[in-house]
């Protein structure tokens, strides 16, 4: 016995001391996910642009005829490689960037990317490829600012000719020669019809708070394919429901009164339906705050550079610039749960009665949404007491560009009980009450892309759960107003129409339950019936659990339109936890996603993965995406088909799997979206949730616990873990907001 007992604790010792050991080698790991510094940012484009073979010049600039870096973002490890250091504490793998460079200063324009290796002291670059060696086109590169000041000057020269249509319909604002009666315009991807196009509608819009839901009837498309700005064209125009083949013919008519005009009305700055300044009635004072976030005694998580601790939970994250917030080499209690867990894309597709409207179809990662993480403010985007931190991105810019206080830490109380029971006496009083406070950690960032802002959050619990959620706010993509605009939407303002649409947002889930080696199957119920045994004449209908293992990928791609199963549920099959079930993790939605466009059609070739609720394949370093920041110019022949990495139907048992994760829903505008659409009920995600797992809830560590029992006079005997007295603390500081974000 004596010598068993040794064992035992000779074997928690060696646990012991393997989770510290884990620990180290996480923190010593997580660097390799950290996004490049300014300096590294630096280091690589003065490599580049000292190499002569390139002829790079700088980004900014108005010339489009020019080679010049257009994005630079980490190029991440290779999994195997990544896993020595993780697991076995070796030294990390070189750093290197990822650099898109636009050619335009050639015969044949192209689009080319390098791998710059190794940093921060660059002395080598190699092309990248896609899967399959598919090219990139050109005309698929993403708008610059330099396009931007030309599409400015073009519709400078339009809108010079028909200035008196566009100032007596909006009353005195124009384009061009404006003051503080200005208009503006939001421009509409994807730009073509088809593959190699770059022409673009662009509608024009009041330039007053909140520009994007203020639109004035008139949109105009622009062919910008060629370098040579003098040579782009105007194809059609549309003004008021009514299409033109050019702005002479608008102007002509609109002069001889044979076109149906619009005035549309006025309003004071301080009046305007789309600003935040209050108005209505409100019954809740103002003379004193509302609720506050503290923390009474300081942060219980630890941050360290782009590694982060709480609770068990450790893990590495990083912001892509193309794509947005992602976590790598995700722990609770020193075990790996997941390998990656990446925002890959989000989308929302439109539908409306202007071409404007019928065009619309972002696709945000064209957009570098990774690079719109502007500033948060304390005690809105998240509580004063958060730990900030700033961003870097090196994109269509000189020099690396600062994003302050762009993401945030914190943890905070869900008010409600993580878990609790109530144990009556059914005599009046109780035999026990245990509860457990609900705290969770958050790591939180904000894409505004354009009119829309995402909050992207992953929050982490204390019972191994770990949630990832988008929530949708900012304002609403909105048209002019038409009757046949009923079809497709809500009048929400006068000659405004909000159009309705799909979100969805697609992740990456590497999920490595237990290790590299996971199995995956489906659980659904189907009625029984049989007949009673303890009362033969009776039957028993009830449900029964039904599992389907599934051994290939195309078995694992679950479609939109057909049944989903109740559980989707990943698995080691060689690891058992102590009541012999295999160790496993479940996915569980939060979603009211569907697909957008029918398979197959044009532009849902390049959003394949949209056909997919949940599709699961073995982990490929040459899929690292499912999308690229070339899709939205080129959804009809994409460099990045997730389709293809369901094709070849590999075997999916007892492999490194990826589970990718399609979320989303549909949004019908209403008139409550002015000024903003709200984030209550537009919040989207999905769980990862411990399924046998542990050999009970982990969250049983935690000594927030609080049990209250009555002892022999019945009065309450408090137990728990923590201090009795939590004070209180509310900081003295006022608030304060830069909003400013620059190079470095």
């Amino acid at each position: 016995m004596a010598r068993c007992c040794c064992l035992l604790v000779l074997l928690v010792a060696l646990g012991v001391c393997e989770a510290s050991r884990g620990r180290e080698w996480a923190h010593h790991g997580a660097s390799m996910f950290a996004d490049l510094t300014p300096r590294e940012m630096r280091d690589v484009r003065d490599y580049l642009q000292g190499k002569p073979e390139l002829g790079l010049t700088a980004t900014r600039g108005k010339d489009l005829k020019k080679n010049s870096i257009l994005l630079m973002e980490l190029h991440l490890p290779r999994k195997h490689e990544a896993l020595r250091t993780l697991d076995r504490g070796q030294a990390k793998p070189t750093r290197q960037a990822r650099v898109v460079v636009q050619f335009g200063n050639q015969a044949q324009p192209n689009i080319t990317e390098f791998i710059v290796s190794p940093l921060p002291f660059p002395t080598s670059y190699t092309g990248k490829t896609f899967k399959g060696d598919r090219p990139i086109r050109f005309e698929s590169r993403p708008i610059t600012a330099a396009e931007y000041s030309h599409i400015i000057d073009i519709l400078q020269k339009i809108t010079a000719k028909v200035h008196k249509v566009l100032f007596e319909t909006t009353g005195g604002f124009s384009f061009h020669n404006c003051t503080n009666r200005c208009l503006t315009f939001s421009d509409i991807a994807p730009r073509g019809l088809e593959s190699g196009e770059r022409r673009t509608w662009i509608m024009l819009q009041k330039f007053v708070e909140g520009y994007f839901i203020h639109p004035v009837g008139f949109e105009v498309l622009v062919n910008h394919k060629d370098l040579d700005p003098e040579r782009w064209t105007v194809e059609k125009v549309w003004y008021n429901d009514q299409y033109f083949d050019n702005v002479e013919e608008l102007a002509d008519r609109y002069e001889k009164g044979t076109l149906a005009k619009v005035q549309l009305p006025d309003h004071d700055d301080e009046d305007l339906y789309s600003t935040y300044i209050p108005r209505g009635h409100s019954n809740t004072r103002t003379d004193i705050h509302g609720p506050k976030l503290v923390e009474p005694q300081g942060p219980r998580y630890h941050v360290d550079g782009n590694f982060v601790e709480y609770a068990g939970w450790s893990f590495a994250f990083r912001v892509r610039s193309s794509a947005g917030l992602q976590i790598f080499d995700l722990r609770f209690n020193g075990e790996r749960i997941a390998y990656e867990v990446s925002l890959q894309e989000a989308i929302a597709f439109y539908s409306g009665d202007t071409p404007a409207a019928m065009q619309t179809k972002y696709i945000d990662a064209g957009w570098a949404m990774g690079t719109v993480d502007y500033e948060l403010a304390p005690g809105i985007d998240c509580p004063e007491i958060a730990t900030f931190l700033d961003l870097h991105h090196y994109y269509d810019t000189d020099k690396p560009m600062r994003y302050k206080n762009a993401l945030c830490v914190f943890e905070m109380t869900t008010g409600m009980p993580l878990r609790r029971h109530y144990n009556s006496n059914f005599q009046g009083s109780y035999n026990f009450f245990g509860g457990l406070e609900n705290h969770v950690l958050v790591l939180r960032t904000t894409s505004t892309v354009y009119n829309y802002d995402y909050i992207w959050d992953f929050l982490f619990y204390q019972n191994g759960v770990m949630e990832s959620r988008v929530s949708a706010t900012g304002y609403i993509h909105a048209t002019f107003f038409t009757p046949n605009g009923l079809h497709y939407g809500s009048k929400v303002y006068n000659f405004v129409l909000g159009n309705l649409h799909t979100h969805l947002i697609h992740y990456k889930v590497d999920l490595d339950i237990a290790g590299r080696e996971n199995s995956f199957e489906s659980m659904d119920l189907k009625y029984v019936n049989f007949t009673n045994p303890w009362s033969h004449k009776h039957s028993v209908v009830q449900s029964k659990l039904v599992k389907t293992q599934h051994q290939t990928e195309r078995s694992a791609a679950f479609r939109f339109g057909k049944k989903f199963p109740r559980y989707v549920h990943f698995y080691n099959p060689n690891e058992k936890n102590k009541w012999g079930h295999q160790k496993g993790y479940r996915i569980q939605y939060n979603s009211h996603a569907n697909s957008v466009l029918p398979r197959g059609w044009r532009e849902e070739n390049g959003i394949s993965w949209s056909r997919y609720p949940l599709a699961v394949t073995r982990h490929k370093d040459s899929e690292p995406t499912s999308s690229s920041i070339y899709t939205q110019n080129d959804p009809w022949e994409p460099v990045v088909s997730f389709e293809d990495y369901i094709r070849n139907n590999e075997n999916i048992t007892n492999q490194d799997l990826v589970a990718w994760v399609t979320v989303g829903f549909l949004h019908v505008p209403h008139s409550e979206d002015i000024p903003n659409t709200a984030t209550p009920g537009n919040a989207v995600g999905f769980f990862l949730r411990p399924f046998n797992f542990f050999d009970e809830d982990p969250s049983l560590s935690s000594r927030s616990t609080v049990i209250v029992r009555p002892d022999k006079e019945g009065k309450p005997k408090v137990q728990r873990w923590t201090p009795e007295v939590v004070g209180h603390c509310v900081t003295d500081k006022p608030f304060f907001y830069n909003g400013t974000y620059a190079g470095v």
